[in-house]
Parts: C-alpha cells; structure tokens; sequence
C-alpha cells in the first residue's frame, strides 16, 4: 500500500514549514494555524508514520536523524505539487518565469526586452538571473537559457542559435592588427583563464594556440568586454555579448571569419505535455532576435 493513504499531506507540510523555517510559530504564521494546532498536527503525523521526526526540548522542536533526512525531500516534492497546482492557474498563463545567465541577461536580453513586451503586452516576463540554471518545471520556473551542446536528460532543449566567436576590441587598438598573427603581438584578455575561444578561431587560421602571450585576467566575460572598449586588449568574443559594444562604434571587430565553438543558445523547457502559448511565443521572438544579431555580425 502507497504509504501517502495512511498519512496527512497537511502534517508533511507542516513537517516541511517548521524544518525550513526553524521554528514552530513562524511555521504556523506561514501555514495560518495557530502553534498548537500545527504541534498536533505534527503529533498526529508522527503517530501516522510510527515514528518522531522532532525531538523535543524546552527550547522547541529540533528535527532528528530521520526528519533530516525526509525534510529535503519533503521540500523537493511539495515545490512539485505546488508546481502542478500553478499549472491550472489561469493566472499564470500570462507570466515567464526564465531561469538565465547574469551576463546574458544583462548583457544582450534585457536590452532587447522592451521589444517583445511592445509586440505582446499581454504577457509578462520575469528575469531569475542565476549562474547556475534551475531546471525548468522546478520552483515555478518555466523557461531555462542555456549554453552548451543540448543535453539534458528529461528536459526539453530546443536549439536557438550556434555560438561563435570573433576577436574584438577598441578602434585605437585595431590599427596595429592586419592579420591573424598581429593578434599575439598584443594583450590578450582572458576570462578565468579560459581560452578555448581563442583556440577554436586561431587554429582555422593556421596559428599554434599555444602562442597566446599573457594579458589581464578578468572574473567574468563582462569584465572582459569592458577592458576591450577601453583598450586593455584583445577579447574572443560571443556575438551576444559584444553586439551592442560593435554597433555603438566602442569597439571594432580587425579581422573577418566567426569561429564556432561546438555549443549553441538553447531554449529549455520541462517535458510536461500542457504548455502554456505564452513559451511558444517568447521562443519564437527569442529565436528572430538572437537571429538578427547574428546577422548584424560582422563577416
């Protein structure tokens, strides 16, 4: 028999509210009880389960072993449902929520963001900013902004954009640039030591990656494009990040051909069979814009 029949799904909560929160009054605030009604709806759910989750003390509840290990997952499986109960919110149709990049966010999406509101006022977007992507259908998140090369089991990856690459940086520094090998002549940025950029556009050209010299080390790809238009160096980079530095004239692209790295812009999304409309369209104006920056690059 499933043990759930034989237990209170309002004692789980309970369970899961007291151990996340730290406290049975703050527990009881959140869920709308009173602290002694939510202390026997524990109770009661012990006695279901034959066993104590809590230990007792004048100083309040305090989770043991075993309810160590059942609050995790109790938190894990009820975001779940309350996951699922969204879905039939009509509510929420209208609303993205979209787990993406910091950089990317702030770097190219945000910028461009107004566009669609203006085309589908109907629908809103919420940007999560977050260096590592939530997956989608988790904590109400609906959409996921990734790069990489489309696998991930159970999810939904439809493919956006192919990434590539170009060396880019201030008018100034251009001048001394007049083929690829003029490149390693000059600083060259590089984002946590992270050089694969560099790697998949010098080596079409012929050039030996193990020749890059050294040059100003930067935390993120961000940093990187700063230190470019300011004329620190030279920056391998991604035609998202870089497309609105170019067309304002702060930085220029010395020499022609876009490198592909192997991974690409994907549109991720959970497997569920209902999908809100609102997903299909941001993917598709998402898919035209990320297009019409590409081809804005240039050759």
């Amino acid at each position: 028999m499933n043990p759930l029949n034989r237990i209170s799904l309002s004692g789980l909560r309970a369970i899961e509210a007291v151990a996340r929160l730290g406290s049975l009054s703050a527990a009881a605030r959140e869920l709308g009880v009173t602290p002694g009604a939510l202390s026997q709806r524990i109770s009661r759910t012990e006695a279901q389960l034959g066993r104590p989750v809590f230990d007792r003390s004048g100083a309040g509840l305090k989770l043991n072993e075993l309810g160590q290990d059942m609050a995790a997952r109790l938190s894990r499986g009820l975001a779940e449902l309350s996951a699922a109960a969204m879905l039939a919110d009509p509510a929420q149709d209208d609303l993205l929520n979209v787990s993406v990049a910091p950089l990317f966010a702030s770097r190219w999406l945000i910028w461009r963001l107004p566009g669609f509101t203006e085309t589908r006022p109907d629908i809103r977007v919420r940007l999560e900013p977050v260096s590592q992507m939530v997956t989608p259908g988790v904590g109400g998140v609906d959409i996921g902004l990734r790069v990489g090369r489309g696998e991930w089991p159970g999810l939904r990856a439809e493919k956006l954009l192919d990434q590539r690459v170009m060396p880019v940086c201030a008018p100034a520094l251009a001048k001394h640039i007049h083929e690829p090998a003029d490149l390693l002549r000059l600083p060259i940025l590089r984002e946590n030591e992270f050089l694969a950029g560099w790697q998949d556009w010098l080596t079409p050209h012929g050039i030996d990656p193990d020749g890059i010299p050294d040059g100003p080390t930067f935390a993120d790809g961000g940093l990187c494009l700063d230190a470019a238009i300011s004329g620190q160096g030279i920056f391998m980079a991604w035609e998202t990040l870089a497309s609105d530095a170019l067309a304002r004239g702060q930085i220029t692209a010395p020499l022609s051909g876009r490198a592909a790295t192997g991974n690409s812009y994907w549109f991720v999304t959970a497997t569920e069979a209902r999908r809100k409309p609102a997903i299909t369209h941001f993917r598709n104006w998402l898919r035209a814009e990320l297009n019409a920056t590409a081809r804005d690059w240039p050759a």
